[in-house]
């Protein structure tokens, strides 16, 4: 709850700090003394839109500081803590208008955006006036109120479990025909590029050894080339071998006419025979040894430009074919299986579907119970009202076409204000007093279901008197049993109920000076004669303050 407020130099507030406690707190004086300001100024502090001209006239900023007590496991601190913010259970919310228009931001003295403070502070404080009906005309908080009065959070939590399963089931069923069509538009090329890699039947590693098998025999088929020129230079058709062989065998046949003479020729010519012999038997080992293969090399570069070929071809690199083989091979069973995968899959989206159908049918029924459960409740509250001619529905729209996380329904509050009349959305049908007074009543059936821990009314009882200025301070003092009620109110009625009292008033701060607005708190007597001026205004009569002393007694 909402326990001290602090503010500084906005508008015709100088310096005001208030304490708050439990249950019900009034805050009363005449009209023009500064209620509004105070609410503007606390709406500030919960990240209200800021304006300059709410900076006091001649000082350079104005500043607002709210501080609340909460439990550890209250949704503000939650809210907090997302926002890396460190709380043992207090929250300390600040602003600080500057005069230029700029504003800054603090939760528990750290700097936040005036978004993060309208996150924390939803959950801290609602404001209600007679103009104010965005919560009522929000058909999203109608549902969210509704399942709060209902206690179906359980409920609501299974229809949101269930909504992600079949939100997850349609997604994959979604991927997998997509994944299918696409492999069946492409099933032809995949056949063939499976036909063609199984032929080409690429091994790991395989370009890199065909390139370095096709070096080695170009390397060899160098040196072949020059073994074989050497082999037909020493013992080819052109070699000198034929001519000295037949020359020896000429000689031979001479020798025994000039030994002396002949014979050194024939050792000279023999020696040379023999020599280029050994000479050629060299060249044809070496030529055997060169490992030189020819239809090998063809070979080889048929292999290395073949699986080049298929690499640009399917945009990979060659050591890549063979794990694209396995891909589209892959591609081509899971085609194969795609269809009853895809049977699989539409049956669980089915299952989703019918367990999500299931849950939210059943939230649905729940919520029209508790629904008929809220009618009741707020249109016993209306009569004392005075709106015993309204009536109080609850509307349900089916959303069966677009179900979502928080299931099929969509809720809005109607109204009839009268008898005869058309019904229509509380927010479009309700005036302005009326709307504040079914908000009191909603905020009562309520109770301290879907509230937040403060609540502010801003002249709830406007326009009324009487009975229903009573009637109206009776409810809120009921619902300040289970939150914090802050009420400005001129009703008499209402601030008898309280039980905590300030009056706000404007004071000089010195003569001829500017005006400041002032706030005290009442003590009994105090009270008394605060109640007596607003029953009998300007001149406080003693039947006056009989009759305050009289609706303090009876409210206790």
């Amino acid at each position: 709850m909402l326990v001290q407020l602090a503010i500084r130099d906005i508008v015709l507030i100088d310096k005001l700090d208030l304490e708050f406690g439990r249950g019900l707190t009034v805050l009363t004086g005449e009209t023009g003394a500064g209620k509004s300001i105070l609410l503007d100024a606390f709406a500030l502090s919960l990240g209200g839109r800021g304006d300059g001209s709410l900076v006091r006239q001649g000082e350079p900023q104005g500043q607002v500081t709210a501080v609340f007590d909460l439990p550890l496991d209250h949704p503000a601190i939650a809210a907090a803590r997302a926002q890396d913010i460190e709380t043992e259970g207090e929250l300390i919310l600040r602003r600080l208008q500057m005069a230029d228009g700029r504003t800054r931001a603090f939760v528990n003295d750290q700097p936040v955006s005036a978004q993060a403070l309208r996150g924390i502070a939803r959950e801290l404080v609602e404001i209600h006036g007679q103009h104010d009906d965005r919560a009522l005309i929000n058909s999203d908080v109608h549902r969210q109120l509704i399942d709060a009065y209902g206690g179906l959070g359980p409920q609501c939590g299974r229809v949101r479990s269930a909504f992600g399963q079949l939100r997850a089931a349609q997604a994959e069923l979604a991927a997998e025909q997509k994944r299918l069509e696409k492999a069946q538009a492409e099933a032809d090329y995949l056949r063939h590029a499976h036909q063609e890699l199984v032929a080409l039947a690429p091994k790991p590693e395989e370009e890199a050894a065909c390139a370095t098998r096709r070096a080695e025999m170009m390397q060899a088929e160098k040196v072949s080339a020059e073994l074989r020129d050497a082999a037909e230079a020493v013992g080819g058709e052109g070699a000198p071998l034929a001519a000295m062989s037949s020359t020896l065998r000429r000689l031979e046949r001479r020798q025994a006419q000039a030994p002396d003479l002949i014979g050194p020729i024939l050792l000279a010519l023999d020696t040379a025979l023999t020599a280029f012999h050994n000479a050629i038997e060299a060249l044809d080992a070496a030529l055997r040894a060169a490992n030189y293969d020819a239809g090998e090399l063809e070979r080889v570069e048929e292999r290395l430009f073949a699986l080049r070929a298929a690499s640009r071809k399917y945009s990979v690199a060659v050591d890549d074919l063979p794990a694209l083989a396995e891909r589209i091979a892959a591609d081509l069973a899971a085609l194969d299986a795609g269809e009853m995968r895809l049977e699989s899959l539409r049956e669980t989206a089915k299952a989703a579907q019918a367990a999500y159908d299931s849950a939210a049918t059943d939230l649905s029924a729940a919520r029209k119970r508790a629904a008929r459960d809220l009618e009741r409740a707020v249109n016993a509250e209306l009569p004392p009202l005075k709106l015993e001619g309204a009536e109080f529905t609850v509307k349900f729209h089916k959303e069966s076409a677009a179900p979502g996380p928080d299931g099929i329904d969509q809720v809005e509050f109607w109204v009839k204000t009268n008898p005869g009349t058309k019904p229509g959305p509380l927010g479009k049908i309700a005036s302005g007093g009326e709307l504040a007074r079914f908000m009191l009543a909603l905020k009562v059936a309520l109770a301290d279901r879907g509230s937040a821990p403060t609540l502010v009314f801003d002249e709830i009882d406007a326009g009324v008197g009487g009975a229903v200025a009573d009637a109206i301070g009776q409810r809120l003092a009921r619902l300040a049993a289970d939150v914090q009620v802050l009420a400005v109110t001129h009703a008499p009625q209402v601030a008898a109920q309280a039980f905590g009292h300030f009056r706000i008033v404007k004071d000089a701060l010195e003569k001829g000076a500017r005006v400041a607005t002032r706030v005290t708190h009442l003590a009994k007597e105090a009270r008394r004669e605060e109640i007596a001026r607003m029953l009998a205004g300007a001149t406080i009569t003693e039947e006056a303050r009989a009759a305050a002393g009289r609706l303090l007694e009876r409210t206790g």
